[in-house]
């Protein structure tokens, strides 16, 4: 499958890293950091008894302001997407749409170069990960884009990068097995860890061009981004 990202000419390709407006872009935060796989840190959600104010990370303390959403909630959202597929072009889906229709796009437009119809028929796989955030209610700790290395990026900027799959983890991947962010070519959701060297995941734009649920091999992941939920 190739790389989920706009190339020149009919697709372009991301060069920096999100904005600095988390309420418009999900952009890098300035605040304290705590890294997701830290002991005693909870990637998913602030814990009140655990962890003081003053050790919370900024989408920590941005969760605050957001429904309670958990990971579970988000898995479900994701899953009653699967079996929606794309047309013959690469797109049709109401992914690409939302995306398109949303100031994000116009922030990468502007970022990247290219035109904003170019992501109709573009890799949507990013584009499917930010839409269920979007429709969680949690965009603003889930993050969006539609270029997969970027969307990487945030998540370890703001502290929220690790290697352990969690259920609701963002999860990317680079099939050559590399582990530079720079190398992602997919991502989707992780539903759950089967203890043998895989995880079970819900992603879009498959090979096969629709959302489904996969079952890979952790040696193909980058590494995972926690969005913030309530459990």
């Amino acid at each position: 499958m190739a790389k989920h990202l706009l190339t020149p000419g009919k697709h372009h390709l991301a060069r920096v890293i999100l904005g600095t407006s988390i309420a418009l872009t999900g952009g890098v935060l300035a605040g304290p950091a705590a890294l997701a796989d830290t002991p005693g840190h909870t990637p998913f959600g602030p814990s009140h008894t655990e962890t003081s104010r003053a050790a919370m990370t900024p989408l920590q303390l941005e969760a605050e302001r957001l429904p309670k959403v958990s990971a579970q909630q988000v898995l479900d959202i994701a899953a009653q997407q699967i079996g929606v597929s794309e047309n013959s072009r690469g797109g049709g889906t109401k992914f690409q749409s939302w995306y398109m229709s949303s100031p994000r796009a116009q922030e990468t437009v502007a970022r990247d170069g290219g035109a904003l119809q170019a992501y109709a028929n573009a890799p949507w796989c990013a584009m499917f990960v930010s839409w269920v955030g979007e429709k969680a209610g949690i965009r603003p700790t889930m993050g969006w884009d539609a270029y997969t290395v970027t969307h990487a990026k945030w998540f370890k900027t703001n502290n929220h990068w690790g290697t352990t799959p969690k259920p609701g983890a963002v999860v990317y991947f680079d099939w050559a097995g590399g582990k530079d962010i720079s190398g992602i070519d997919h991502v989707g959701f992780v539903k759950k860890d089967n203890g043998n060297g895989t995880i079970t995941t819900i992603e879009g734009n498959t090979g096969n061009g629709r959302v489904e649920e996969r079952i890979r091999p952790i040696s193909q992941v980058v590494g995972y981004g926690y969005p913030v939920y309530s459990d």
